[in-house]
């Protein structure tokens, strides 16, 4: 191994030391990246990857397309009408409320791809239905944490179109790829945090707990309307309809998005003013947010590749693809775990390992399905994760006794993964 390659160890090692520091996330990427592309003597490979990212057409209008598109049904309150409708038939189920509402999570989460989003929209329905059923409260948020993985199956999330651009392949022919393995996580998920909860007695409620309604609840005025709940499932219906079924309205995510945005301003009359500030304020955060990692991964995986270090490893990986197969999910799910984030690990691993998927007997579709499926998982079980915390918050409990009820499930789920899907 060169001395390049060894500083690059140790300059991944800093890199996973000040994300668990929760250093901002782009910062950290990009400095690490430009560093070993400047130590190679090839600095400019590191900001023409900057500027090459950040012209990616296809990511650039599914992402923010998305973003509009969830950040105008939050203001029109058309997610809170979904999971309303989706609720009420569950109340007084006992400790089945657990499986139900990580269902319902993960099928709300396929309409609203972001993990806080949804589990904000969700949560602040869910979680009380669940403590007024005498659940723990650690139980009622590990359940909807466990629901907010159903991303895996939206058009919307920001690695099916990128794995899917990577592969040459519609977003939606991606998702059928694994469709059958994260529906496979959400059952292990679903039942598995139902079993933990039994194991920690969590039907039999918490004597000492005392539910305050007036923190849990929002009362705020909003009414449900049966309209503004159909609205979020409008641009997957477009998607799925227009690739398998009606060729004619074929047409890409951002498109469906515009067109699930303006079916929000019509029903719920919303001021057109208002609602186009929401729309492209919510564009502006997909591009920040999640495009910004994208690009800090670039120029991230452009330094491993400077310093030689991603082809001594795709060569050993040529040797054996079952350290590509544990490589790919174990990695991603250490790094999810150990930093809160499955997308930033996830996306350096699917820039520059996945490309050469082929080269050790995987393909592209499947190594990168099974990057970004594990990477997510590691979120899902880390008390470090955004979305933890926000659950937590709700419920008002701690974010390790959340995670004691999703860890388990998680880690099997992910040895599922590795072993059924490449």
């Amino acid at each position: 191994m060169s001395i390049l390659s060894m500083i690059a160890i140790l300059v991944i090692i800093a890199t996973v030391y000040a994300l668990i520091k929760r250093w901002e996330t782009r910062m950290v990427l990009i400095a690490a990246g430009l560093f070993l592309c400047l130590i190679s003597w090839d600095f400019m490979s590191g900001v023409n990857q900057f500027a090459k990212s950040m012209t990616n057409n296809s990511l650039i209008m599914a992402i923010c397309g998305s973003m509009g598109f969830a950040f105008t049904a939050s203001y029109t309150g058309c997610d809170r009408s979904l999971v309303h409708y989706l609720a009420s038939p569950i109340r007084g189920l006992g400790i089945f409320l657990i499986p139900v509402c990580t269902a319902i999570t993960f099928f709300v989460n396929i309409a609203i791809p972001s993990a806080a989003g949804c589990a904000a929209a969700v949560g602040s329905t869910l979680i009380p239905v669940m403590l007024r059923a005498k659940i723990k409260p650690a139980a009622a948020a590990a359940a909807v944490l466990a629901g907010t993985i159903g991303s895996y199956l939206s058009p919307g999330t920001s690695h099916n179109p990128y794995v899917a651009k990577m592969a040459n392949m519609e977003v939606i022919q991606f998702i059928g790829t694994h469709m059958n393995y994260s529906l496979m996580c959400g059952a292990i998920l679903i039942v598995g945090t139902l079993v933990m909860c039994f194991i920690f007695g969590d039907h039999k409620g918490d004597a000492n707990a005392q539910v305050d309604e007036s923190k849990l609840m929002k009362d705020d005025g909003f009414v449900p309307n049966p309209l503004k709940a159909i609205v979020p499932l409008i641009p997957i219906a477009i998607l799925v309809a227009g690739n398998v079924w009606i060729p004619q309205i074929k047409m890409g995510v951002a498109q469906a998005m515009l067109i699930g945005a303006i079916c929000a301003l019509a029903v719920a009359r919303a001021n057109p003013q208002e609602f186009s500030k929401q729309f492209f304020n919510g564009m502006g955060k997909g591009y920040a947010d999640v495009m910004g990692i994208i690009i800090a991964a670039g120029v991230f995986a452009a330094g491993l590749r400077a310093t030689g270090l991603i082809g001594s490893f795709v060569d050993a990986l040529r040797d054996s693809s079952e350290i590509a197969r544990w490589g790919g999910s174990i990695g991603p799910w250490v790094m999810g775990v150990i930093t809160g984030s499955g997308d930033a690990a996830t996306l350096a691993f699917n820039e520059t390992v996945t490309p050469h998927a082929k080269d050790f007997g995987m393909t592209i579709e499947g190594l990168g399905g099974l990057a970004f499926l594990t990477g997510a998982l590691g979120r899902t079980m880390s008390p470090l994760a955004g979305v933890t915390i926000l659950v937590s918050g709700i419920a008002m409990v701690n974010p390790l006794e959340v995670v004691k009820r999703t860890c388990v499930p998680c880690f099997i789920a992910v040895i599922c993964c590795a072993l059924l899907m490449v």
